[in-house]
């Protein structure tokens, strides 16, 4: 049995694109050639790794055990090099980060931009995705360090804390639900769901737990309109057009005259935790990682 480092790349990207077209791509290969080395490698184990349909392609049982171990083998390839970098010139470390979309927006460039200065052989690879999707994904070992809601069950994962994040409402002063709640501080976010919402783009992580949220008390956000970024958001509703969901930093980032409202529901006083699978196995740069981020927490 003799695969490569190509085989093992091609075999993560076809199974994490559902797509043996998908995955040459990614791999930069023809997809003749795919193809071949994807039956080469089902020849020489003797078991077929992939079922393949109209859909795409899926890794059966044995082909999510060699995905399991294809990641660890790349990952431990990646960690060496890292090692060497400092006697090797043209090596660098990688460290793969996903996050949530407040910790993207709010907390981590600042945090990122400094580390990022002080060790220039590093690149991060930084990706926005739910929280539960994070935890699946670093506890499989497709992504080093994940920074999810303390909402989601980490399992068995090691966290650490990062940020405090609580949710708030904003509108504007003017806003019917402002002159409503009076002198009030504090709502239910059911109060606000018969009110129209101004949100983030459907795709955004932040957008969804949101309409989770909605949908676990029975209702759905009327959105008016989807923009693309927090502070899109703030001035939109700072003009009285709707009611905005948001992170508490978000808000008070923005300013703008908006009436901020805390919410007394349980799942809005939220922390941000980073989660890694297991510290002591990290390469040492995506250790500093962890303890850089780790360090400033409030």
């Amino acid at each position: 049995m003799r695969f490569d480092l190509t085989d093992l790349q091609l075999f993560i990207h076809v199974a994490e694109s559902g797509s043996i077209t998908a995955g040459a791509q990614l791999s930069h290969l023809a997809l003749p050639s795919a193809s071949a080395r994807i039956r080469g490698m089902e020849e020489a184990l003797n078991v077929p790794l992939l079922e393949r349909g109209r859909r795409g392609a899926e890794p059966t049982e044995a082909g999510r055990t060699l995905l399991q171990h294809a990641r660890n083998i790349l990952r431990q390839v990646s960690d060496m090099q890292a090692d060497l970098a400092q006697f090797a010139t043209g090596l660098k470390g990688q460290v793969r980060l996903l996050c949530n979309t407040s910790a993207m927006t709010e907390f981590l460039p600042d945090a990122l931009a400094s580390f990022l200065k002080a060790h220039p052989q590093l690149s991060i690879n930084l990706e926005e995705r739910l929280s539960r999707e994070i935890t699946r994904a670093v506890a499989d070992g497709a992504a080093d360090i994940g920074i999810i809601s303390d909402a989601v069950d980490p399992g068995a994962l090691q966290t650490f804390p990062f940020r405090d994040d609580p949710l708030v409402l904003v509108m504007a002063r003017g806003h019917p639900l402002a002159h409503a709640l009076g002198h009030k501080r504090h709502m239910a976010f059911a109060d606000a769901l018969d009110h129209d919402f101004i949100g983030l783009a459907g795709d955004s992580a932040f957008q969804q737990n949101a309409n989770e949220q909605a949908a676990r008390l029975g209702r759905r956000i009327h959105c008016k309109i989807r923009l693309l970024s927090f502070e899109a958001v703030c001035r939109m509703a700072a003009s009285g057009a709707g009611v905005a969901l948001l992170p508490e930093a978000a808000a008070r980032r923005s300013g703008n005259g908006l009436r901020m409202v805390k919410l007394t529901d349980e799942w809005a006083d939220r922390k941000l935790l980073i989660c890694v699978r297991d510290a002591s196995t990290l390469p040492g740069y995506a250790r500093e990682l962890v303890g850089a981020l780790t360090e400033n927490h409030r």
